[in-house]
């Protein structure tokens, strides 16, 4: 995978902690549902907030810019515990030829199509790109409704059904949301690894901006997917944004 289409998420320690347990987190850059720790710059966020049942905090203040977890959170209530990160812009540019196989890669086929229709096939990619991620935890034996609360990033993923209800076997469904609206035709990625594998699929939404998948493993799980979209500031040709959710067993 290119550098630059590394995908990004929160890592926890764990997903499922005693009520009053302290969660550890990590922001994780990297290939193949692996990576390797974010070199953290706070400028970066926009926001990092907590929300457990009717509760939200924000984090940004937590933030340990170390070597160490980069976030340190005691999950006091019982319940579902959503995480949220979104990111400012950053800039890359690439030649035209790792740009067009990023764009392939990652499924952004109507940019490639607008580059080969009008003759930029060779054109350098200059592009921003943010990130919007989520995780899912869970204190306590029960879950709640927490996990499919909106937040309002521009490209947000937000399960139909609560993943820790599920059970291996089961299907999951998820909603991907552009700007508040759903994403149809777009590609997703969804991520297993467990002991040490990483099993990886590709699925389209709908038109109505879902897909489903199974369950068909414990272990750690991500959805993720990238839109890209003309930009709308002086100094790029293109806006992506990165979403994930993760999730485990």
């Amino acid at each position: 995978m290119l550098a630059q289409a590394h995908e990004f998420w929160m890592q926890p320690d764990k997903f499922r902690y005693a009520i009053g347990e302290t969660a550890r987190l990590n922001f994780m850059v990297g290939e193949n549902f692996v990576g390797e720790r974010w070199k953290l710059n706070p400028q970066r966020f926009l926001r990092l907030d907590h929300h457990a049942a009717n509760y939200t905090e924000g984090l940004m203040e937590q933030l340990n810019t170390g070597e160490g977890n980069n976030a340190e959170v005691k999950l006091t209530k019982a319940g579902s515990h959503l995480f949220v990160m979104q990111s400012t812009n950053a800039f890359i540019e690439l030649e035209g030829e790792k740009f067009n196989d990023y764009l392939k890669e990652d499924g952004l086929e109507d940019v490639l199509a607008f580059r080969q229709k009008n003759n930029q096939m060779d054109r350098a990619g200059k592009e921003f790109y943010a990130r919007c991620t989520k995780l899912l935890l869970q204190a306590g034996p029960n879950s709640d409704d927490t996990y499919n609360k909106v937040v309002g990033m521009p490209l947000e993923i937000v399960p139909m059904n609560d993943p820790y209800r599920a059970k291996t076997g089961d299907h999951l469904s998820f909603k991907v949301l552009f700007e508040g609206k759903p994403l149809s035709f777009t590609m997703v990625k969804v991520w297993n690894r467990k002991d040490g594998t990483t099993f990886m699929q590709n699925i389209y939404t709908k038109k109505d901006g879902t897909i489903d998948t199974r369950l068909s493993n414990t272990g750690s799980w991500m959805v993720s997917c990238v839109k890209m979209v003309p930009s709308r500031e002086d100094g790029a040709d293109w806006q992506s944004y990165w979403a994930s959710y993760v999730f485990g067993y």
